[in-house]
């Protein structure tokens, strides 16, 4: 029962270190918990205890997902998500049988993410260890080898502490005393200190030429899933938002844009279907004497939807689009619907399915520094898989954009969990980025990670930076998804080594 306990207060401590409370710090003394309490048990009860990890971490974390369609959504999600975590209890009780083994702690961590982030239909890759990081030092090895680095870190320095605590407990109650546990106790508190800082010693410059880029957070009528209700309203508040905001930068003295930004379902009806929608969005191009790139749905290909990132041009009208490559299960498309309709009708509140596109897009625009602004968009929960956003790097993007809209999820902490992802992938790739969303939080993000203007829920807002348009690759950005890779082997390669051992102590025994 003591077990069980720890395992529900170290779930509950983790879901602290995530934004809404910030207490990045909470991550590796969370991970160290669940390290703990899964020394010296059988592989069913280190699942149990994972399990049971999990469900104390996701079920606040992802409280968001049931703020409008109600406890069986959010229920399902943070049950299927804590799944993975009671598979990593199970890894590490197998593997942990006589004490904490930190590079197990940061391997199993790196591993269940890695599943996660992939199963089941494309998977979840939401509040990784990672995303909890951008204010931490933990934060700046996305630079060497991603978001997967970034957890290893934590995890390692929480295995550490872990291993420093276990070597504390032993030389506190074991009869007679073991001398040599007082070292360890230094050198596990000392290696997860290292580990904390390593990120303080790994470059991520910032230097480069600039470009204007403006973005608009137009806001909605309302909240929840009726948020584009009356039509066009959407759309209008976003060209009202940007006419103001250009003339606000203008009397300024600022120079005008070379990129306006808007975000995800600014147009609330498809521009190329309704010639009123396209006229007031060329109104606003003119205005702005710039490119606008915003998010609509498309009705098409038939019977489907598309959720795309139209680009506008001054005196050219649409120019180019790019189609949502991962749309959200249970949420902008049903798999398996018959199946999951003898579950729950509710599957049929999602009456028309959206269409995959067919791969990334870049969008370049001419820059008045006679540069070129390369934008690589992801649309929403695009932002959180690895390999999205790499494929925009890889076809030369130097700006990222992430376009979203967070209103049906009203005053939650889903926007900024999101937010904080941005970051991290803008110290990954050293990119700038465009994080923008219809009710906030919008903001600028520097190659570093800092945040520009951040904005506030539910209000309109224009932000307008000149950001630098970097073209070096990170480490990250050349090593790719090899990192994960290796984790996930050398995870396995564990697993296969202790069910081997296990076979021939079997026999010798037998």
């Amino acid at each position: 029962m003591r077990r069980l306990l720890l395992a529900l207060v170290g779930g509950a401590v983790l879901s602290l270190a995530f934004p809404g409370y910030g207490l990045w710090w909470a991550a590796p003394p969370a991970i160290a918990i669940l390290a703990l309490v899964t020394v010296g048990v059988r592989g069913r009860a280190g699942f149990g205890l994972g399990l049971s990890f999990g469900l104390a971490f996701f079920v606040p974390t992802l409280s968001w997902s049931g703020i409008y369609l109600g406890v069986v959504p959010w229920a399902g999600l943070a049950v299927c998500q804590a799944l993975y975590v009671g598979l990593l209890g199970w890894g590490s009780a197998v593997l942990q049988r006589r004490g904490v083994r930190p590079l197990v702690v940061a391997l199993a961590w790196v591993t269940q993410e890695a599943l996660r982030d992939r199963t089941p239909y494309g998977g979840f890759p939401w509040v990784r260890v990672a995303f909890s990081q951008a204010d931490s030092p933990f934060g700046q090895v996305a630079a060497l080898g991603g978001a997967p680095a970034v957890t290893f870190l934590v995890a390692l320095a929480g295995g550490f502490l872990a291993y420093a605590v276990h070597a504390a407990y032993r030389l506190a109650t074991t009869t007679p005393p073991e001398p040599h546990r007082g070292t360890q106790v230094v050198r596990g508190s000392a290696a997860a200190l290292a580990a904390a800082l390593v990120g303080l010693v790994v470059p991520v410059p910032t230097e480069g030429p600039s470009a204007r880029v403006m973005a608009v957070q137009g806001n909605v009528p309302r909240a929840g899933l009726d948020f584009n209700a009356e039509r066009r309203q959407v759309l209008d508040n976003h060209v009202s938002v940007t006419i103001s905001g250009v003339e606000r930068e203008r009397a300024a003295g600022a120079p005008t844009p070379d990129l306006v930004v808007w975000p995800e379902n600014a147009s609330d009806i498809d521009p190329t279907r309704n010639p009123d929608a396209a006229a007031v969005i060329q109104q606003a191009v003119e205005a702005a004497e710039a490119p606008i790139l915003l998010g609509g749905l498309a009705e098409e290909p038939a019977p489907y939807v598309s959720n795309v990132s139209f680009l506008y041009e001054p005196g050219a009208g649409l120019v180019g689009r790019y189609a949502k490559q991962h749309p959200v299960p249970f949420a902008e498309y049903i798999p398996n619907r018959s199946f999951w309709r003898i579950i729950s009708t509710q599957v049929d509140l999602l009456g028309t399915d959206m269409w995959a596109g067919p791969g990334p897009v870049v969008f370049r625009v001419p820059a008045a520094s006679g540069g070129e602004v390369v934008a690589g968009p992801s649309i929403c929960f695009e932002v959180a898989y690895d390999e999205l956003v790499r494929a925009n790097v890889d076809l030369g993007a130097n700006l990222l954009v992430v376009q979203t809209n967070n209103a049906t999820f009203g005053f939650t902490n889903e926007s900024v969990q999101q937010l904080a992802i941005s970051r991290i992938r803008a110290i990954e790739h050293g990119r700038s980025v465009v994080h923008v969303s219809t009710v906030g939080v919008s903001a600028l993000i520097l190659p570093d990670g800092t945040l520009l203007q951040p904005t506030s829920l539910f209000t309109p807002a224009a932000l307008a930076a000149d950001l630098p348009l970097r073209t070096e690759r990170t480490l990250a950005g050349w090593v790719g998804a090899w990192p994960e890779y290796c984790a996930v082997f050398g995870m396995l390669a564990l697993l296969a080594g202790s069910a081997l051992s296990r076979r021939q102590r079997k026999e010798l025994t037998s």
